[in-house]
């Protein structure tokens, strides 16, 4: 066995390269075919209904407006409730049907059993539900102090599309509906301070391809994967619950600059539409997989020199237990709402109708 392992380890690798060299332009041709085929004959999103969780801003407010443009229901889901309710105008002007805003945390399965239920006993059924809601950071794991961080950013960037999932995929298999994920580029691509983000990324897309075989063909799944959006990645401050002070880049907090998110948002929603597996924003960094796979050590050595400056090495002490930077203001601690009302102000309880 060893001796055919040996074998194999030096046959196979080249072989594949050339295999691939004379496939590529035939593989090409047929996914630009079923790519004109899927777009032609894409879902028809007219009265469907569509949960967006990490919609108060960013990407998930833009794919809320991508959504309502195509006369969709919307469910918008994030902990601010006060700043979806602006969305939920924008959704309305822009052509969804009904609007319902909902407060919840992601991270907590009964505030998911809530707001897929509420969706689900009002509309009566669920076409797409739509995971955003992200958390990154920007610190050299090694001068992290404060550990406490450490689930935080994995309950959010992996429990908090876990759980509305888990909850979800009963009324998706029942409308044959599709599962939209947020992922990112990070989850494969080696980039300095965004280590612990990039293992809930990648947990993210392995849990969401071991689910596509389980579920089959009952329910689609696209996952959408990102390279840089933003320009701010120090936007603001996050105060945990136990105390601990990091700042934080939140994919839906940060500021876009150059229509970046807006494309992103876009080629997501169309993606998912045409029933694509797969959504990349932008494409070439395909090349890297290639990279890492049949010469990983060209790769690293490309991201030493890009990232390896002779000077000091600068943080941003996101996480570090240190005082911030001086031009992120403090902000106060944003709780967990213990409940939410689905479709209606503060002080109201039932859903409402938005015509």
């Amino acid at each position: 066995m060893d001796l055919l392992n040996s074998l194999l380890n030096f046959v196979v690798p080249p072989a594949s390269l050339v295999m691939l060299a004379f496939a590529w332009p035939t593989l090409c041709f047929l996914h630009a075919c079923e790519w004109f085929f899927r777009t032609i004959y894409r879902e028809d999103m007219d009265g469907k209904v569509v949960v967006i969780t990490g919609a108060s801003s960013g990407i998930g407010e833009q794919i809320a407006y991508e959504y309502a443009r195509r006369r969709v229901n919307l469910v918008l889901v994030a902990r601010r409730e006060n700043r979806l309710w602006a969305i939920r105008e924008n959704a309305r002007l822009l052509g969804a049907k009904q609007v319902l805003v909902m407060a919840a945390d992601v991270v907590k399965e009964e505030d998911c059993r809530r707001f897929i239920g509420d969706a689900v006993n009002f509309f009566g059924h669920l076409d797409h539900l739509v995971n955003t809601a992200s958390l990154g950071h920007t610190f050299f794991f090694e001068e992290a102090t404060d550990t406490t961080v450490f689930p935080h950013l994995m309950d959010i960037n992996f429990w908090g599309n876990v759980y509305p999932t888990y909850v979800a995929l009963p009324y998706l298999r029942r409308s044959r509906g599709r599962l939209v994920v947020n992922a990112s580029v990070e989850s494969w691509l080696p980039l300095p301070k965004m280590s612990l983000y990039a293992a809930a990324k990648a947990a993210l897309i392995n849990f969401y391809e071991t689910l596509r075989f389980e579920v089959k063909d009952d329910i689609g799944i696209t996952i959408a994967t990102h390279g840089w959006v933003g320009s701010d990645m120090i936007g603001g401050r996050f105060l945990l619950e136990e105390g601990a002070e990091m700042q934080w880049k939140e994919e839906r907090e940060v500021s876009f600059t150059g229509g970046q998110v807006e494309e992103f948002a876009k080629s997501m929603v169309a993606g998912a539409c045409r029933g694509d597996a797969y959504v990349k924003f932008p494409s070439w960094y395909d090349i890297f997989q290639l990279y890492r796979v049949f010469a990983p050590d060209v790769l690293s050595w490309t991201f030493r020199l890009l990232f390896t400056m002779p000077s000091a090495r600068k943080t941003s002490m996101v996480g570090v237990g240190r005082p911030a930077v001086e031009s992120a203001p403090a902000r106060r601690p944003l709780p967990a709402p213990a409940s939410f009302s689905p479709a209606s102000p503060p002080q109201q309880s039932p859903p409402q109708k938005v015509d």
